[in-house]
């Protein structure tokens, strides 16, 4: 197909075609002499999985990696956002429902609570966005090896030994709620100590990463050396850390 076969039929914009393929995220399958652009069924495929990851809220860079990465399967991905798409649907049914149940208590017609007038307000991390991004975007295993290798002995001593009293402290806290102040600060060393030392995490990379800890069991299984039940305590420590920052710069940004 032309790109204006193909604008017309995904109802996009030609420069948008163009853009992708500028930026290496869909290139046609064949460019004339002339510079004209055909594409192929197969970059129909792409282009249809790049734009509900756009929907998604999946920026272009990350879509990119995603799709590039050699362990990317499409059969995969559209399953898997069909369970975002329905996470984002349900979490819009319970914001109208919220919003109905808010306009009947302003009529006087029935009473809320402040508990409930805030029901289907949770707006913490979609699971299913998370396990894209750990599933096919996040290379910070790659990244930290690489960068290990680059060090001197004494660097890579350095490092382990503050790797190690980083997990022996979080360790000795595990009789702690995750949430409470003295976790949350062992949390904040180790989310500082991956960003100063390793690769740049988003908070919702961090979230993803104390994902991975309880869903592979190659993590858990080192991180359980010291002491039962760490992956599982750290995990759920990172998850609240994300929430909490990410609230907190919400917050921030309101006032």
């Amino acid at each position: 197909m032309k790109v204006k076969e193909v604008a017309e039929l995904f109802d996009i914009s030609i420069r948008t075609l163009h853009h992708y393929d500028e930026i290496g995220l869909l290139p046609p399958k064949e460019v004339s002499e002339a510079g004209y652009r055909f594409y192929s069924e197969e970059n129909l495929e792409t282009l249809q999985q790049i734009l509900f990851f756009r929907e998604l809220g999946f920026n272009l860079k990350e879509i990119k990696e995603i799709i590039n990465n050699p362990s990317f399967d499409k059969q995969e991905a559209f399953i898997l956002q069909r369970k975002m798409l329905m996470e984002k649907r349900n979490k819009l049914d319970r914001m109208i429902e919220n919003i109905d149940k808010t306009l009947k208590h302003m009529r006087g017609e029935i009473h809320l609570t402040n508990k409930e007038r805030f029901e289907g307000m949770n707006m913490t991390f979609n699971e299913y966005e998370e396990e894209a991004r750990c599933r096919w975007g996040n290379h910070s295993i790659d990244n930290m090896n690489f960068k290990l290798s680059r060090l001197s002995k004494e660097e890579q001593d350095d490092l382990s030994v503050r790797w190690d009293w980083i997990f022996h402290n979080l360790a000795s806290l595990r009789n702690l709620a995750p949430q409470s102040k003295e976790v949350q600060a062992a949390i904040r060393e180790w989310y500082d100590f991956l960003n100063n030392h390793f690769t740049q995490y988003s908070l919702e990379a961090f979230y993803g990463l104390g994902q991975l800890y309880i869903q592979d069991e190659r993590f858990t299984k080192n991180i359980d050396q010291y002491g039962e039940g760490l992956a599982s305590f750290m995990s759920e420590a990172m998850k609240a850390f994300a929430v909490q920052q990410k609230r907190g710069s919400s917050d921030e940004h309101h006032n």
